[in-house]
């Protein structure tokens, strides 16, 4: 068996670990401008690859993709809101609820019939979000409560731009794709650049390694791992993101491992992995009965 694809979706998995670490080193800019550093790079590295392989030419529904783009940057705002404003095992672990939203934008939305153990796990991760916040004040002047709901916010936001890009995916190429998850976050937040000259130099380099990193290498990674393997397997994979996010978080900023925050993630990580699994083998029964 090859094992460089699974090898691929691990390192995949930390690189993105590391996320909270590039997030919080970037301190002197602003949110709108490390964002911009986050969708711009990729933009500005793929388009001399789509116009050699003549793929600037979308033949999908670009109205749907630019909507997705749109929601996408919201989304990254959130993203990295949360992890400025919480800690990083906050921020990842609610950012992972993201199948369950993905879950009930199908449920509300698309009139899917939702199970018993569909309802089951929404609860169980609903528990566990309440127990990740045990012991933090409740006010909207807390940097924690800020924070985590941004998590979850981007949390939705993710979802939303899941259903919506996987309704066309079968349109565009892989680096179509990460255009459009861009370049609306590259346009939009142009005005928060107007912050750099205030910002460390230091900082500045990170933003454009951070957006190669995990605009680039992240996605490259992933997407060489997935046509390899199984989508459940890959998409299994990468849930030692969490792990080392929350590691790397502990080790290197000293961010304290709480009880709650373990029992709280397991239980919300727990709920999405299973929903997930429930979720490709429904995909997967209506693609066996169509082809029948």
């Amino acid at each position: 068996m090859n094992k460089k694809p699974i090898y691929a979706i691990i390192i995949c998995a930390i690189l993105a670990g590391a996320n909270g670490l590039l997030i919080k080193y970037m301190s002197s800019m602003t949110t709108g401008s490390i964002a911009w550093f986050r969708t711009a790079i990729p933009i500005l590295i793929l388009i001399p690859f789509l116009y050699k392989d003549g793929e600037l030419h979308f033949k999908g529904n670009n109205k749907k993709m630019l909507l997705a783009s749109f929601i996408n940057a919201i989304r990254m705002y959130l993203y990295l809101l949360a992890y400025m404003y919480t800690s990083i095992g906050n921020t990842v672990v609610l950012f992972y609820t993201y199948p369950l939203f993905v879950t009930a934008i199908e449920i509300i939305f698309f009139k899917q019939k939702i199970k018993r153990q569909q309802v089951l796990l929404l609860l169980l991760a609903f528990v566990g979000i309440v127990i990740t916040y045990i012991g933090k004040p409740f006010s909207f002047y807390s940097r924690d409560f800020i924070g985590m709901l941004a998590a979850i916010g981007a949390s939705i936001g993710y979802a939303t731009t899941v259903v919506l890009f996987k309704a066309e995916n079968h349109r565009y190429s892989k680096n179509q794709m990460v255009f459009f998850q861009n370049i609306i976050g590259a346009i939009v937040f142009v005005p928060f650049l107007m912050s750099l000259p205030e910002a460390d130099l230091s900082h500045i380099g990170m933003g454009v390694f951070y957006g190669f990193l995990i605009g680039i290498v992240v996605f490259k990674l992933f997407f060489y791992g997935l046509s390899h393997l199984t989508a459940s397997t890959a998409t299994t994979l990468m849930y030692l993101e969490v792990v080392s996010a929350i590691l790397l978080g502990y080790l290197v900023l000293g961010e304290p491992l709480t009880w709650n925050i373990l029992f709280g993630g397991s239980l919300i990580i727990t709920s999405s992995y299973l929903i997930s699994r429930m979720n490709k083998k429904a995909t997967l029964k209506e693609v066996e009965s169509v082809t029948e």
